[in-house]
């Protein structure tokens, strides 16, 4: 944990939270000044009906005077394409919007930030925008958008909802990217655990260890502070307790919104620590090549790269245990770490999550390939994983 020079927290979103929140959304849009709002989502949600309910709110009792549904965009592809922020952004143009209304997993809440950034800077071009991999801009060259921003998040992984950052998948270059930048987060976060009770339980699985990958990479950040571990170790604590129940049981409206609570507290923790990720870092790479879903990719991976990076990880094996509820008195850290990682797999066992990346059919033949890609990802720019750590990584994850 840093003790030295000059942190910085942020968390600009104000977070509303309970089952029915969503209704008061158009009050939410009125107070920011938009009137012409456009709705972001994507054709699975659509299906399901979460689009529908989500909209019906702008013709309630509930809705606010002057503000008006414009559109619906639900072409947000997977991995939040370039191509498909792209596409809504000229839908927003075209309905002349000042409002966006994000309803969806990681991929809706991440591409609307780019809609927004691209908006807001008259651009047009995301993967033009994305061809380094990773776009950082700070204050004061980022300024308030005008753009009023409300995020609805669907699962309980990514914490999208809250956070100044975006991964977007650049179709032109097979890259996973990140864009990191102030007010490109949401005005306002809704944590309607009502909108997450028909997530299949290896969907809740994956999304929660998303977020459980987002707490325990700020708890071993070397830039991690007293503010970051407050929301750090909070929700991996309430994810290791809540998120069993929530894949058992997946109409347990309490235990569901513990986790969305805990997934926007765990990438709130996660992005004030922004330093070392080297899950996120091996997921990004397997995300870009193979599509691996990115929460199931962080699942599988979480216990393989602790094994595979003992130096890194072993300094941190007790705050890791602290995280996990874990009782470790009396022993020394290498022990704890083996602990930890033994608690991960038995963790992954029941709640059903990958522990592998057999199901996707990689030849051993490509783990050259996926060497190269791991240490060619933006994430690494933070830190480098060794190489015949990379090795050990890749070999064991994809399941030969």
């Amino acid at each position: 944990m840093s003790d030295q020079g000059i942190a910085q927290y942020h968390m600009r979103p104000v977070v509303q939270v309970g089952p029915g929140a969503i209704a008061g959304i158009p009050t939410l849009f009125k107070g920011a000044g938009a009137g012409r709002v456009v709705l972001l989502s994507d054709a699975g949600l659509t299906a399901a009906g979460i689009v529908d309910k989500v909209a019906q709110v702008f013709a309630g009792e509930s809705a606010a005077d002057g503000v008006e549904l414009a559109g619906i965009f639900t072409e947000i592809t997977e991995n939040s394409s370039c191509r498909s922020v792209d596409e809504a952004v000229r839908y927003a143009k075209g309905l002349d919007a000042d409002g966006i209304l994000a309803v969806g997993g990681g991929s809706v809440l991440d591409a609307a930030k780019g809609i927004k950034y691209c908006l807001h800077h008259g651009l047009d071009d995301m993967a033009e925008i994305m061809k380094d991999g990773l776009k950082l801009v700070a204050w004061p060259e980022a300024q308030p958008t005008g753009i009023a921003h409300v995020a609805v998040p669907t699962t309980a992984g990514t914490g999208a909802e809250v956070s100044a950052a975006a991964v977007f998948y650049n179709e032109r270059n097979n890259l996973k990217c990140n864009l990191v930048a102030p007010f490109i987060e949401a005005d306002f976060a809704v944590l309607d655990a009502e909108l997450t009770l028909g997530l299949p339980p290896h969907l809740t699985a994956s999304t929660g260890m998303d977020a459980m990958t987002h707490a325990l990479e700020a708890i071993c950040s070397p830039i991690a502070t007293p503010l970051t571990d407050a929301h750090a170790f909070a929700a991996a604590q309430l994810i290791e307790r809540a998120l069993p129940i929530a894949v058992r049981n997946g109409q347990d409206l309490q235990a569901r919104q513990t986790m969305l609570q805990a997934s926007s507290m765990a990438i709130n923790a996660f992005i004030n620590a922004l330093n070392a990720i080297p899950v996120h870092n091996c997921s990004h790479a397997f995300g870009g090549l193979y599509r691996v879903p990115h929460g199931e990719a962080n699942c599988a991976l979480l216990p393989i790269v602790m094994e595979a990076m003992p130096d890194y990880y072993r300094p941190q094996a007790r705050r890791l245990a602290k995280g996990l509820n874990m009782n470790v008195d009396d022993q020394d850290d290498g022990a704890v770490l083996s602990k930890v990682i033994a608690r991960l797999r038995a963790f992954q066992s029941e709640i059903g999550g990958s522990r592998d990346f057999a199901r996707f059919g990689i030849a051993t033949t490509d783990v050259p390939k996926i060497v190269s890609a791991i240490e060619s990802d933006p994430a690494g720019v933070f830190y480098a994983i060794p190489r015949e750590s990379v090795q050990m990584i890749a070999e064991r994850v994809i399941g030969r």
